[in-house]
Order: structure tokens, then sequence, then C-alpha cells
């Protein structure tokens, strides 16, 4: 394999460079990267952006103008694991703005890109090897769309 890890693309229809300054300016550990454009053999039209190399929180991805012929769904989604309601709203309301808040921490960006926005110790909760625990926090988890950390604690811990 020519580099190390894997680079995601992300197929826009005309939207590559705006979503790639999106994403870096919401996540730390981001930079844009090269920008390519179409010459006069096309098949666009000449400058114009075909991709968008950028990297978002050390993660690589290629923006690709691509056309409308596809759109992004619910079948891929990127998981953000936050330590404090603080960095779980900061990245909900982030990257909620202009798009569509969804249920159990997921939503849907203004490209269409779905995320779940998730607490560091959620996965923990929700598989205790207590089954009442387990049941209790995924009860509340089920019940959210953003998710409130302290009413998952206090659910978890039988409050």
């Amino acid at each position: 394999m020519a580099a190390k890890g894997f680079t995601t693309c992300l197929w826009f229809d005309g939207q590559a460079e705006e979503a790639a300054n999106y994403y870096i300016s919401i996540f730390k550990d981001s930079r844009l990267g090269r920008i390519v454009r179409y010459g006069e053999a096309g098949p666009g039209p000449a400058g114009s952006v075909v991709t968008v190399e950028f990297e978002a929180n050390g993660h690589k991805f290629v923006a690709l103008n691509g056309g409308p012929e596809f759109k992004f769904t619910e079948a891929i989604s990127f998981q953000i694991f936050c330590d404090d309601q603080e960095e779980l709203d900061y990245y909900w309301d982030r990257l909620s703005e202009g798009g569509q808040e969804v249920a159990c921490g997921w939503l849907r960006d203004k490209f269409g890109v779905s995320w779940q926005v998730i607490p560091a110790g959620l996965i923990e909760m929700i598989s205790d090897p207590d089954p009442e625990k387990a049941k209790r926090a995924t009860e509340a988890m089920l019940s959210m769309v953003r998710f409130d950390i302290a009413a998952l604690e206090k659910a978890y811990a039988g409050g």
C-alpha cells in the first residue's frame, strides 16, 4: 500500500471546496490540502474544482465534485466520541447547523453527511455486564436525540 491508513472520498455536487473548508473549520488538527481543478481539456469547465484534499481531526479526506448522481445516506456515518457535554454540544451545534437532528446522537450536516456525536463512555454503559444497568442506559439513549451525558449517567446508575 502506497500510504498508511485510508483516505475517505466524499462525493459532492459542486460543493467540494465549501465542504472541505466547513469541516476544517470545525475539527482541530485539520488542514486544507491540494485542490485539483479542471484544465482546458475538461471534462468540466476550466478552472472549476474536481477534488479537494483535506484532513479533519487527523483523518484524510478527498472531497470530489462528482455531480448529482449520488447522495449521502445513513448507511455510512462518522462517529465522534466526546469526553464531556461541552465537547458534545460543540460538535452537535456546529454539525447540525443547516442540517437535521435525527435520533440517538445521529445528525445529518448541511451536506447530508451523517455523524454520530457520542459520549465517550456510552458503549461501556449500554454493554455493561449488569443487564439492569445496560437496560437503563439503553432506554435513556433511545429516548434522546442529542445526548445528555448527565441524564445517561443518572439512568445508568439507577437514579
